[in-house]
């Protein structure tokens, strides 16, 4: 089992930053991706930023790419995502996610995930 607990959400302007947290414990080896997901009001679960534990690749959102950053603390088995120019359209519940993924074109579907966090909110104001 793992468990995943999120940080770091809140409230920021447009063109603001936030760094969000995902704190991963428990058994490690039953999975190789770990990943962010948002889901705002109304909307679909959205794959933001994923990253390979067992080398360097990242995938990203095309929403995303240029201004968010997705990063790994191996030591203390922590995911980052360093959020910057934060536009309004970013609101969203913010999860982490941890899955085996066997092909990389689905890091960022969410069905491919089993393990979840419970979330942390982000809200960028206009």
């Amino acid at each position: 089992q793992v468990r995943l607990v999120e940080s770091g959400g809140g409230s920021v302007q447009t063109g603001g930053s936030l760094r969000l947290s995902c704190v991963a414990s428990g058994y490690s080896g039953g999975y190789n991706y770990l990943t962010w997901f948002r889901q705002a009001p109304g909307k679909e679960r959205e794959g933001v930023a994923a990253l390979f534990k067992g080398g360097d690749r990242r995938d990203y959102a095309d929403s995303v790419k240029g201004r968010f950053t997705v990063s790994h603390d191996k030591d203390k088995n922590i995911l980052y995502l360093n959020m910057n120019n934060l536009k309004p359209e970013d609101t969203a519940m913010y999860y982490c996610a941890a899955g085996l993924i066997y092909y990389y074109s689905t890091s960022l579907t969410w069905t491919h995930y089993e393990n979840w966090g419970q979330g942390t909110q982000v809200t960028v104001s206009s």
